[in-house]
């Protein structure tokens, strides 16, 4: 079993080697190929759906819960202010720069040495399932959430995403709403037609003011906005019918199936969700791997932004080196240390449950 030293410098240098490779969401099967020969380089056995390689651990017993540890390898494409390569994985000054580096290369990397940490342990009290998934940063349909089925019964999930290791113990869902609010057409001129914008006027009214009995203790309440809105054709026709948009960040207080039932009960425009696949999440702050980084100085918080966790039905907790505010700007890094704390920090927050 490698000490952290070297699992670290392990990290950092397939790191590297993934910075060099383009992988735009839909396009990481060249990433997927490195990750599914780095594992059976440590002589792990793989399994690959598209751009998907997942693994479990040597001892895998079926009788004990399993431990997801899931991070993606797809990135955003790089924006104009870059003023380095994106895929020359120098390290300056501590920090190792290019695209992906911070989101989520140091957690996907950490997270696979933290895997490979565990890979031959005996005696274990829970088995691992390491997923390595693409597609999260368009939150596409081929990435985790194609393999779920694939991954058997798992009972705790921890997400790879950069939050400084400290604890994302809740994170918003987001349900984007198209509603469309119908009336008669008629003449302007005339008392004819029933406009469709006075119609949706009242439940926009609705959306602002309503306020969810049951709020989150993280979050608070949660937050409706629409956002986009049309309708009319020419200034003397009275409209038939009037769209628009809402922005739902849903909070662990609810789910969102109940959500879109309580909003449909109060308004009476068509409304129709996009999805309903991005779930709020969160986990009892008494959990086990909650309070062994408590217990390492490690904050909690909710987290207001989505990723793979809110496709998990299953306590989950998002943590991961790295920093979110450096995630998608020009000139990406992740400071070279980072990544040997946070495999360290994994490890001895697995320890407070696994062994």
């Amino acid at each position: 079993m490698a000490d952290i030293t070297t699992l670290s410098q392990q990290a950092l240098a397939l790191l590297q080697q993934l910075i060099s490779i383009q992988s735009f969401s839909k396009e990481e099967d060249r990433t997927a190929d490195l990750i599914e020969q780095t594992l059976q380089t440590h002589g792990v056995k793989t399994h690959r759906k598209l751009n998907n390689i997942w693994a479990w651990n040597a001892h895998f017993d079926p009788a004990k819960p399993t431990i997801l540890l899931n991070s993606h390898h797809d990135t955003v494409k790089p924006n104009s202010g870059y003023t380095r390569d994106p895929y020359d994985a120098k390290i300056e000054d501590g920090k190792l720069y290019g695209l992906g580096s911070n989101d989520a290369g140091g957690c996907l990397v950490s997270l696979i040495h933290v895997f490979l940490h565990y890979y031959h342990q005996t005696n274990l009290k829970y088995n691992f399932c390491l997923a390595t998934t693409a597609e999260e940063e368009i939150s596409g349909v081929n990435g985790l959430e194609l393999i779920i089925p694939e991954l058997g019964k798992l009972d705790f999930g921890i997400v790879g995403e950069p939050t400084l290791m400290d604890l994302a113990i809740a994170e918003r869902g987001l349900m984007v709403l198209d509603c469309t609010a119908f009336g008669i057409a008629g003449h302007a001129a005339r008392e004819e037609g029933e406009n469709a914008i006075y119609k949706a006027l009242k439940d926009i009214e609705w959306f602002r003011n309503y306020r969810f009995p049951k709020e989150s203790e993280v979050f608070g309440p949660i937050k409706m906005s629409v956002t986009i809105i049309n309708a009319g054709s020419q200034h003397n026709v009275v409209p038939a019918t009037c769209t628009f948009t809402v922005d739902v960040r849903v909070t662990d207080a609810y789910r969102n199936e109940e959500v879109l039932d309580i909003i449909r009960e109060h308004v009476s425009c068509d409304v129709r969700p996009r999805s309903i696949r991005l779930k709020p999440s969160s986990i009892d702050k008494n959990h086990p791997f909650v309070q062994a980084g408590v217990a390492l100085g490690r904050k909690t918080y909710g987290s207001p932004t989505t990723s793979d966790q809110s496709l998990l039905d299953i306590p989950s907790i998002k943590v991961g080196p790295g920093d979110s505010a450096r995630s998608h700007m020009a000139d990406e890094y992740i400071y070279v240390d980072e990544i040997g704390e946070g495999i360290e920090l994994y490890i001895k927050m697995l320890d407070a449950i696994v062994n």
